[in-house]
């Protein structure tokens, strides 16, 4: 940890879903950095993992429990936290299907998670970012934001609505000094993508991961600290004139496809 430049030292960090994958990445780089984070994970001992890996390396982190689709509960959540410097709406559910094969229910909770969720983490960490004199906010929304690919339809829906919200809180915010920008990633290897293949393609693990791979114009997917890279340049002050942006960390899937 101690080798990453102190860009955040003092500093108050927040991020969603932080108890695994691209999450825990962005959590264990911004404290590397001198940050004092708070992991707001729904399952506590996965959030309780993060902050031991943290504490591990000589960081400061906590972990608050709470549901993002939970107004209530991120209400709750909030409500402990006393300063904020930096907010990382990071918690996500993927889902496959066309609109006529996604549910109803299905529908709900991928809307639930990826789309409220962000906009509670927004409603209730805007008022402490602006009691701070301002602050940065980095969403994690994805290339699916800005292209489709098949048998999507939710996920999509979800990511794209994150892309708006980004677009529009740095539009209200930006007299305030509150930046609001998002990453656009593709495929990011983490637990939830091999679980996604073992299940669904059982005695062919390494095979398909080939295949997703490759589908890649870069060849391989990207690991979870590439992102937490990127997201910690936006949250510092080196981005201080960056605002309203969507950037692609997506080995070339938008421009290359």
């Amino acid at each position: 940890m101690t080798s990453w430049p102190q860009r955040f030292a003092g500093k108050h960090a927040l991020v969603t879903g932080a108890g695994s994958g691209i999450g825990r990445a962005i959590a264990v780089r911004l404290a590397g950095e001198g940050a004092h984070v708070t992991v707001l994970e729904f399952r506590a001992e996965a959030g309780a993992e993060t902050v031991a890996e943290i504490l591990a390396a000589g960081g400061a982190a906590r972990v608050i429990a709470a549901d993002v689709a939970s107004t209530e509960a991120m209400r709750a959540a909030f409500a402990q936290v006393e300063k904020l410097d930096v907010l990382v709406n990071n918690a996500g559910v993927a889902s496959i299907g066309t609109v006529l094969s996604t549910t109803a229910a299905e529908f709900d909770r991928v809307y639930g998670v990826n789309v409220k969720g962000v906009y509670h983490g927004l409603h209730f960490g805007v008022p402490k970012l602006l009691a701070a004199g301002g602050g940065a906010i980095v969403n994690v929304a994805s290339t699916l934001s800005k292209i489709a690919v098949p048998d999507r339809f939710a996920y999509a829906m979800s990511k794209g609505a994150v892309f708006t919200m980004t677009l529009s809180v740095a539009r209200d915010y930006v007299e305030q000094k509150i930046r609001c920008n998002c990453v656009c990633p593709a495929r990011v290897h983490t637990p939830f993508v091999d679980g996604y293949i073992a299940k669904n393609y059982p005695g062919r693990e390494a095979e398909m991961f080939e295949k997703l791979s490759a589908a890649q114009p870069i060849g391989r997917m990207a690991e979870p600290r590439e992102i937490a890279g990127l997201v910690a340049f936006l949250a510092s002050d080196e981005a201080a004139f960056v605002t309203g942006s969507a950037y692609d960390i997506d080995g070339g899937v938008i421009a290359l496809r």
